[in-house]
C-alpha cells in the first residue's frame, strides 16, 4: 500500500480574526451586562440629539429623586438604571467590562443581577431617606427633592463590592481596602447624599456573600505527591 500523504497543514487564524472570536466569547459569556450596555449606549445617543434644557427636564423625569420617587417609585427606580447624566458611554463600557461581566461570569446571571438590583434600589431609598429628612429638618434646601439622580453608579459599587469574595487571599484583603478608600473617603469628605448612597451600595454588596456561595472553589488537590508521575508507575510495575 503507497505510504499515506501528510495532512495538509492549517493554517492558523490571523490576529484580527482571534480577537475578534475573543471579544465575542467573553461578550457571550456576559450576556446581562452586555445588553444593558447596549442599551445604555442607545439611550445616551438619544440624550446627545435632546437640547440642554429638554435634556434636563427629560431626565429629572427619570431620576430617583424624592419627588419622582413619591410619585411613581417602581417606574423611576427602574428608568433611572438605564440614563447615563453627562452623556459619557465609554467609562462605563470600561468600567462593565471590568467588574460586571466577570461578576455576571462568576456569579451567574440571575445572581449577579440580584446583586446589582439590590445595590441600586437599597441604596437609592436609603440615601434619598436621609436626604428626605435633611430637607424636613433644615439640614438640606427643599430644592433638593427635586434634583437629577439617574445612572447605575449604585449598582457598580455594589458588584465591584461583591467581587472582594472572588478575589484569592492575601489580594482579597488588599482589594476590599481600596474598595473601602475609593468609596469612603469622599462620603468623608464631600457628604453628599449620593456618596452615602455609593457607601450602601458596597455594603449591599458585602451583605450579598451567601449569593456567592458555592461559587468560589479551591483548586483540586492531588493525593499524589510532585515527584511520581504515570512514567515513574508504569517503571515500577515492569520491576
Amino acid at each position: 500500500m503507497p505510504p499515506s500523504s501528510p495532512a495538509p497543514p492549517t493554517n492558523p487564524l490571523s490576529l484580527p480574526t482571534r480577537t475578534l472570536r475573543a471579544v465575542r466569547l467573553w461578550i457571550r459569556s456576559a450576556p446581562g451586562t452586555y445588553v444593558w450596555l447596549t442599551i445604555l449606549f442607545v439611550t445616551t445617543v438619544v440624550v446627545h440629539q435632546m437640547s440642554p434644557d429638554f435634556e434636563e427636564d427629560f431626565l429629572r423625569q427619570h431620576s430617583t429623586n424624592i419627588h419622582e420617587l413619591v410619585r411613581d417609585p417602581v417606574r423611576v427606580l427602574i428608568s433611572s438604571a438605564f440614563w447615563i447624566d453627562g452623556g459619557k458611554w465609554f467609562p462605563y463600557a470600561f468600567l462593565f467590562t471590568v467588574f460586571h461581566a466577570p461578576a455576571e461570569r462568576w456569579l451567574g446571571t440571575l445572581r449577579w443581577l440580584a446583586v446589582a438590583a439590590l445595590a441600586h434600589v437599597l441604596a437609592t431609598l436609603v440615601s434619598e431617606g436621609v436626604l428626605a429628612w435633611a430637607v424636613r429638618h433644615g439640614q438640606a434646601p427643599v430644592s433638593a427633592v427635586n434634583t437629577l439622580d439617574v445612572g447605575v453608579s449604585y449598582a457598580l459599587a455594589g458588584v465591584v463590592a461583591v467581587l472582594t469574595y472572588h478575589a484569592p487571599r492575601p489580594w482579597r484583603y488588599v482589594y476590599f481596602f481600596a474598595v473601602l478608600v475609593v468609596y469612603g473617603v469622599p462620603l468623608v469628605t464631600g457628604r453628599t447624599f449620593t456618596d452615602l448612597g455609593h457607601i450602601t451600595a458596597v455594603l449591599i454588596g458585602l451583605a450579598c456573600y451567601p449569593l456567592t456561595l458555592g461559587r468560589t472553589k479551591p483548586p483540586p488537590r492531588s493525593n499524589v505527591p510532585p515527584h511520581r508521575n504515570s512514567a515513574s508507575h508504569g517503571q515500577a510495575g515492569a520491576t
